[in-house]
């Protein structure tokens, strides 16, 4: 064997050994971002949202009289407790255990509800509102002139899992890869394997290769652990063309080990270059979609995430992971931006780290 490639198989096996035998490194690296997809996966587990909680004081004609199919879809609406007490039930509603409370006044069926929680009171007045109307239709006995049906553009088999395993995952590789490319830097420094390594037999090209490779497959790991997961807990499925996701992920793994080491560059400290590339990773995490979806954010954070190279690596892992029916076309851009960031990082690392070395 040549002693390039003695050279890389012994620092390989040597980071490898290092890597399991350092506990923070694998809790945080793998068990951590586990938790959230186990947390994530049993808390959305359920795909029915929850019924509203509706409480009807009295006798309440438009909800009393409503038909067989206008019955079976308020059922699934609210959950209808009856309460002759008025007082006790706009007690309920105004401390939170209920979420709305009706009456009929005449022939106007009045909602009471609290503005303490105006999303939950929006959808609440706005569901009542459209029974009302339905129930107005069919007492003036003409079918109405036009209905509404919605479908979703994915079948019924497809679950939230789908929607924050990506994510999740690319958070996760993000995480170990910059986090492990700052403390090894700076672990070289401060011993001064950096300047072993120019002494010795051993070429540099060959460790840089080791330590690369290694991280590598960490990432491969961690997809591994977390598709295993997300499929014998939670359900997730895999289809069409699931595994360019390797390609994807071995991307945003270059790129997040060149983030790594410019935080290894400008610090000083093995702790401080954790800190650093923890203090860039965590927010971009929060900044492009890794925890919530962004589609509700102002349109200039928007703007910002799309600068930021996990948004690229989570959209691109949601469209071959998630089933949105795509697959290189949509891959490609997306590994082409993380790929083109990171080399512009990594070059930048290089500069600051020579001059700060003479």
């Amino acid at each position: 064997m040549s002693t390039w490639g003695s050279s890389f198989r012994g620092v390989g096996v040597a980071l490898v050994k290092g890597f399991w035998r350092d506990r923070s490194a694998v809790f945080f690296s793998v068990v951590f971002p586990l938790m959230f997809l186990v947390l994530f996966g049993t808390l959305f587990d359920s795909t029915t949202s929850s019924r509203m909680t509706l409480l009807q004081v009295g006798d309440v004609a438009v909800l009393d009289d409503l038909d067989e199919g206008a019955r079976g879809a308020f059922e699934q609406s609210f959950n209808v407790t009856r309460e002759d007490d008025r007082a006790a039930a706009l007690d309920e509603v105004r401390e939170g255990d209920a979420d709305v409370a009706v009456e009929m006044d005449g022939s106007t069926m009045v909602a009471h509800y609290t503005e303490t929680d105006q999303v939950r009171a929006a959808m609440v007045q706005g569901t009542l509102s459209a029974f009302v109307n339905s129930a107005n239709l069919a007492a003036t006995g003409e079918p109405p002139r036009f209905s509404f049906r919605a479908e979703s553009v994915e079948d019924d088999s497809l679950e939230v899992i789908q929607y924050f395993t990506p994510g999740l995952l690319g958070w996760a590789v993000a995480m170990s890869a910059a986090i492990g490319a700052a403390a090894t830097l700076q672990g070289w420094r401060q011993t001064r394997l950096l300047h072993r390594i120019q002494l010795a037999p051993a070429p540099a090209s060959a460790v840089v290769s080791a330590r690369v490779v290694v991280t590598v497959l960490t990432a491969l790991v961690q997809l591994t652990i977390f598709l295993a997961v997300a499929m014998l807990g939670f359900g997730l499925r895999l289809e069409g063309s699931w595994y360019l996701a390797v390609p994807l992920l071995v991307a945003g793994t270059l790129s997040f080990m060149a983030i790594g080491l410019l935080a290894g560059a400008v610090s000083k400290t093995a702790e401080g270059a954790v800190n650093t590339a923890n203090f860039v990773v965590l927010p971009m995490a929060f900044l492009s979609g890794s925890f919530f979806v962004l589609d509700g954010a102002p349109q200039w954070l928007q703007t910002v995430s799309w600068v930021m190279p996990l948004r690229h690596l989570n959209e691109g892992m949601l469209d071959v992971l998630a089933r949105r029916g795509q697959g290189l076309t949509a891959m490609l851009p997306q590994a082409g931006y993380v790929l083109g960031f990171g080399a512009v990082v990594g070059a930048l690392a290089v500069v600051l780290f020579r001059r700060a070395n003479g």
